[in-house]
């Protein structure tokens, strides 16, 4: 008997592009001891944990993507898609433990606190 030559399948994996923003957290709005300032968001970003951290992140764009019920076309794409994006600007820090504030185009919706927020790497400052 003749054994036939083993033949090995070679499976190529296709590498995923890499995250092009850095994780942040709607922590809530700008306020006072009774007022609330719904026109400034306080973010939380990821790996920031003091005041002068936050430098790099002043005046990047960021965004809030959610789905909505009704499908909407976007300029630049062929098909309606339910996904939306709200988006915004970082403008100062907030407070010494690496918080930021954000104005966005429209007020983010309360149900997005604690959601995550997307601070894209551009405008670049360097």
């Amino acid at each position: 008997m003749a054994e036939a030559p083993a033949t090995t399948v070679k499976t190529v994996r296709v590498k995923k592009p890499g995250r092009l923003y850095i994780k942040a957290v709607f922590t809530g709005f700008k306020r006072g001891l009774r007022n609330q300032h719904e026109n400034t968001a306080l973010l939380k970003i990821e790996g920031v944990h003091e005041k002068k951290e936050t430098d790099f992140y002043l005046g990047k764009k960021c965004c809030y993507v959610y789905k909505a019920k009704n499908k909407t076309a976007c300029p630049g794409h062929e098909k309606a898609s339910h996904l939306r994006v709200i988006w915004g600007k970082i403008t100062r820090p907030h407070g010494n433990s690496g918080a930021v504030r954000a104005k966005f185009h429209k007020n983010l919706p309360p149900k997005a606190m604690g959601r995550r927020i997307r601070v894209m790497l551009y405008p670049s400052r360097i």
